[in-house]
């Protein structure tokens, strides 16, 4: 050990970097369930989207017959 510096000095700079360590983990986390959730919402918007386009197209022929 350190000489000179107390244990417990020690063990809070651990927690420190444990701490650190922990938030990073917890970000990335997140990031990825955010992601996530930007992509099926993309994917009912997108969904969404080509249900009217082929509504409308159904309408065209329609008229058009």
């Amino acid at each position: 050990m350190i000489v000179g510096v107390p244990w417990w000095v020690l063990m809070m700079i651990i927690f420190i970097f444990l701490s650190g360590y922990m938030a990073l983990r917890a970000m990335r986390a997140e990031r990825l369930l955010e992601q996530q959730f930007i992509e099926r919402e993309g994917r009912v918007y997108m969904d969404r989207l080509e249900a009217e386009r082929e509504l409308k197209q159904g309408r065209k022929q329609q008229i058009s017959e």
